[in-house]
């Protein structure tokens, strides 16, 4: 299908940012970044699906939408598990007959020196991080096939697969690396079906679980984590990660598909 051109109408910006009626997807969705996201989208009308291995772990976030007037629910899926994932994708189509919105956020990030990384906790990584999103993708992707306004795709990567930002970070890199090639690779697939993918890598930014990571056994040292290194001089907040990832899965990105948009800060330019 031929993707439908954005048009002037005399209430066009906030048809750009409006998604009522629209159905999205958010793995990893009850904290940090996926929260963030999940909240912006639900505020701007959408039908939010909050996603994580246990379903308990999105309810409070879904409550609380839901108690302020939006649309959200909860909802189980292991991403390393290929039936689990196509029994979410099943449910939330039976639930709201289609999913126009993916956001890929659901992720793991071991720290382990290399030479102590295992084959285990190596493919353990990929296939949460890499091939769970691709499974998420795939499923997705045949949801929006069948719709006549295509979707969008957003997978969430990491300013860690351009360079090494953590020490014992290998596997995590890695996967995050194959996530932009996905992802480039996906959106030149899909484009004849109207189905945006992008990604978003964001740098240091303060989550829970970078929360965890400093108080935890291991060493959580690398550039990443140092304040100064970015221009801003901090680690970014949730929200403005996921506003970038809001804009891409928002209308206002029509015609932008393939692309890796970094928001660290200015840690580049560093």
């Amino acid at each position: 299908m031929a993707k439908k051109k954005l048009e002037f109408n005399g209430d066009t910006l906030r048809r750009m940012t409006d998604l009522s009626g629209q159905t999205a997807v958010v793995t990893g969705g009850s904290a940090g970044i996926g929260k963030a996201t999940a909240r912006l989208l639900a505020e701007a009308g959408a039908n939010v699906v909050i996603v994580n291995r246990r379903a308990e772990a999105g309810r409070a976030v879904a409550d609380a939408l839901v108690a302020e007037g939006h649309s959200a629910v909860a909802m189980a899926c292991d991403v390393g598990d290929e039936e689990s994932i196509r029994r979410l994708f099943e449910d939330t189509a039976g639930r709201f007959g289609t999913v126009d919105i993916l956001v890929n956020n659901a992720g793991i990030m071991p720290k382990t020196p290399f030479t102590e990384v295992t084959a285990e906790e190596w493919d353990t990584v990929q296939r949460v991080n890499l091939r769970g999103a691709f499974l998420c993708m795939r499923e997705a992707a045949r949801l929006m096939q069948d719709n006549p306004e295509g979707g969008r795709i957003v997978n969430v990567s990491s300013t860690s697969s351009m360079h090494p930002g953590v020490i014992g970070n290998a596997a995590y890199c890695a996967s995050k690396g194959g996530v932009n090639m996905l992802t480039k690779s996906a959106a030149f697939d899909l484009a004849p079906d109207s189905i945006n993918v992008n990604a978003v890598l964001p740098g240091g930014t303060e989550t829970e679980g970078v929360e965890e990571l400093r108080k935890g056994p291991t060493v959580f040292v690398g550039p990443n984590t140092e304040k100064q290194r970015y221009r801003f001089g901090r680690l970014a907040e949730p929200l403005e990660v996921a506003a970038a990832i809001f804009f891409l899965a928002s209308p206002a990105a029509n015609y932008i598909t393939g692309q890796t948009l970094v928001v660290d800060g200015g840690f580049q330019v560093a």
